[in-house]
């Protein structure tokens, strides 16, 4: 092997690792029963089901768990603004953003097709 075929494989051995790292795990079933009790508050607004019954507030059932939580910590840090959700999410720690965002992408959701 040359130097230029080793450095290329270094080079994808890096990335894959690196990709790897980023890649969220499964959540636990500790994490979905602690996400369900701590959404008692968010069911005013998105719904006991995760399928938001106000206008303004987007569904949240079957949502990608790494985009909930990078979507609070957005609100959280102020990158992401609105009135409700700024007031909403001040007082959420990690363990409550990665708690919630576990029970939110473990609902089931279904898609129909409407009836032609």
């Amino acid at each position: 092997m040359n130097l230029r075929s080793l450095a290329a494989a270094a080079f994808i051995a890096a990335a894959v690792i690196s990709a790897l790292s980023v890649v969220p795990q499964a959540s636990t079933a500790q994490e979905v029963s602690a996400g369900r009790r701590k959404a008692v508050a968010c069911q005013a607004c998105h719904g006991m089901d995760g399928i938001a019954k106000l206008p303004d507030a987007p569904h949240l059932a079957g949502q990608p768990a790494p985009y909930l939580v990078r979507a609070l910590r957005a609100y959280r840090s102020g990158e992401r603004r609105n009135e409700v959700m700024s007031v909403a999410v001040k007082a959420l720690s990690d363990e409550d953003i990665r708690d919630l965002s576990a029970y939110y992408s473990a609902m089931q959701i279904e898609v129909k097709a409407v009836p032609q």
